[in-house]
């Protein structure tokens, strides 16, 4: 297959996808490091859809930046906000939405997403979690002696809810372009057989 026709290939399965989602939001789960934002403006930018960041759509909302949420008002109220601006974002459908590591851990909210999208779970192992999270400092959980103790916490904590979504995606150094049909593939693959 040349480059051209893999291009249609792609841009023929990405409408398909596009057209089975109808109204409803792509919502991207992790850890942090998994690669939401990164993978999820890929894919929205090949599915034609806008795409949504919860942790900047709550910086946006409250003026503030998420760390600094944490600081002032900690993690309980930090969630609350949270879970409104998912829960209006979900509202305004059809968009690819990253939603922050602990986003999916509230019940109510893994039940708006339920009811207005598609969950896909971007699983990534702790190698790979932590070397990309290295290189960014703007992470509140991890501002502490022991990051990847942390890290390896959360996966206990959160994995097992994680796989509540709909969708499970292995994450892995690749070029994103390549990550992004993949998940393109799957969603298609999930699509249809939900459709049938």
């Amino acid at each position: 297959m040349t480059s051209s026709s893999k291009n249609t290939h792609l841009h023929e399965k990405a409408e398909r996808v596009k057209e089975l989602l109808g109204s409803r939001v792509l919502v991207l789960v992790g850890l942090m490091g998994a690669g939401k934002s990164t993978i999820g403006k890929k894919i929205a930018m090949m599915l034609g859809l806008a795409f949504k960041d919860g942790d900047n759509e709550i910086e946006g909302a409250s003026r503030m930046s998420v760390t600094e949420l944490f600081e002032s008002y900690g993690e309980e109220e930090f969630r609350d906000l949270e879970r409104r601006v998912i829960l209006r974002l979900l509202e305004a459908g059809p968009m690819v939405l990253a939603t922050g590591g602990g986003a999916y851990m509230n019940a109510e909210t893994r039940q708006s997403i339920a009811d207005h999208g598609i969950s896909l779970w971007l699983d990534a192992e702790l190698d790979v979690l932590m070397e990309r999270v290295s290189r960014r400092q703007n992470r509140p959980l991890l501002k502490n002696a022991d990051p990847r103790g942390v890290m390896s916490r959360l996966i206990d904590e959160r994995y097992p809810v994680y796989a509540q979504a709909d969708l499970r995606f292995m994450s892995r150094e690749d070029r994103k372009d390549v990550i992004a049909a993949e998940v393109i593939d799957l969603l298609l693959e999930h699509l249809e057989a939900e459709k049938n």
